[in-house]
């Protein structure tokens, strides 16, 4: 036979639980900042500009460009007390897909075409020349996209890396006719 006494007979062996207080929290590591950082990036949408502004002419230089103001690195910052990532997002090139089975791309943002400027002068940086109308298309227009390649870095608290490269796309359509020039004066 075996007699049980003493502490945690009477008790079933509970004892309440110890309360032990909370260390400061862990800090987020330099990459972990900067996956927020990238997160928060808000990339603008391009803007699409061209030269006719109204219908594009076949064999006539259209020129293509982006809203300049949108062209520059974009950043976003993410911080805990001592410790600050930011990451930025900078354009690299644009590239147009011409509704007609033609891509280009540019390395910039293109430039406008200038006001008085021949109109069958090329663009310098960003043209296309359409060789065939827009008829019989879906709405007699060609589909045009412009995407935005954007290179990603980050840096803070003394480290820097770099993320997987974001795009950004608009869409226009592009009516496209044909202008052909009669001399009906007698020979």
């Amino acid at each position: 036979m075996y007699q049980c006494s003493g502490q945690g007979f009477a008790d079933a062996l509970y004892r309440p639980p110890i309360w032990i207080p909370n260390g400061p929290q862990p800090t987020p590591s330099p990459e972990q900042l900067a996956q927020q950082a990238y997160n928060q990036l808000r990339l603008p949408s391009p803007q699409i500009h061209a030269s006719p502004a109204e219908t594009q002419l076949v064999n006539l230089p259209t020129w293509l460009w982006m809203d300049r103001s949108q062209w520059r690195p974009q950043t976003a910052t993410a911080s805990v007390p001592g410790v600050s990532v930011t990451a930025t997002a900078t354009p690299q090139s644009v590239t147009w897909s011409m509704g007609d089975g033609s891509t280009i791309t540019c390395q910039g943002a293109g430039s406008p075409f200038p006001a008085g400027g021949d109109p069958k002068a090329a663009s310098p940086d960003c043209g296309h020349t359409y060789r065939q109308t827009s008829q019989g298309q879906p709405n007699n227009t060609y589909p045009v996209a412009a995407t935005v390649h954007w290179t990603v870095a980050w840096s803070g608290a003394g480290q820097d890396g770099t993320f997987p490269d974001l795009t950004t796309t608009s869409n226009a359509t592009f009516a496209v006719a044909e202008s052909q020039a009669l001399n009906n004066a007698p020979r």
